[in-house]
């Protein structure tokens, strides 16, 4: 297997990598840059749980190659906030008790930014469908929901 040195731009940081050609995203994430909000599901692109955003657009990370993403700017949950500035569905999440057991969480919040940034205004079903490539077995989604549409009627954030 051959490997090559790719350079990614990675919450707004350029981070260069030696890979395999036959890399995914969520393994550089993950196992090499040690972003582990990015959670490993299924591997398949059923489960949503490894979405990110490239270039602004939630994709699944289980299913692109690292290399292709190159001359692209990847966001992981990790690039939406941090501690002391939290992204508002970030707050929202938790304010809402959106989260149970957590493991969903990242690539909802991700897949809700996309939507928000978007759709400034999305209904309940606009929501419904942003998310449905996401999976969660603890909430029901209602809290999601209600989580996310509280972000979206403080309007742009």
């Amino acid at each position: 297997m051959s490997e090559r040195i790719v350079t990614l731009s990675v919450n707004g940081e350029p981070r260069s990598v030696i890979m395999p050609d036959n890399a995914t995203l969520l393994e550089i994430l993950r196992d090499h840059l040690e972003l582990t909000g990015t959670k490993h599901g299924c591997d398949l692109g059923e489960c949503g749980a490894c979405a990110v955003l490239v270039d602004g657009v939630p994709v699944l990370s289980c299913l692109v190659l690292a290399r292709d993403t190159e001359d692209h700017q990847i966001t992981t949950i990790e690039g939406l906030g941090n501690g002391a500035a939290p992204d508002p569905l970030q707050v929202a999440f938790a304010e809402f008790g959106a989260a149970q057991c957590g493991y969903c969480t990242p690539a909802m919040v991700i897949t809700a930014r996309a939507l928000l940034d978007g759709h400034g205004s999305p209904s309940e079903e606009d929501i419904r469908a942003a998310i449905a490539g996401n999976l969660c077995r603890c909430t029901g989604y209602i809290k999601i929901i209600e989580a996310i549409e509280s972000v979206a009627s403080m309007g742009p954030t």
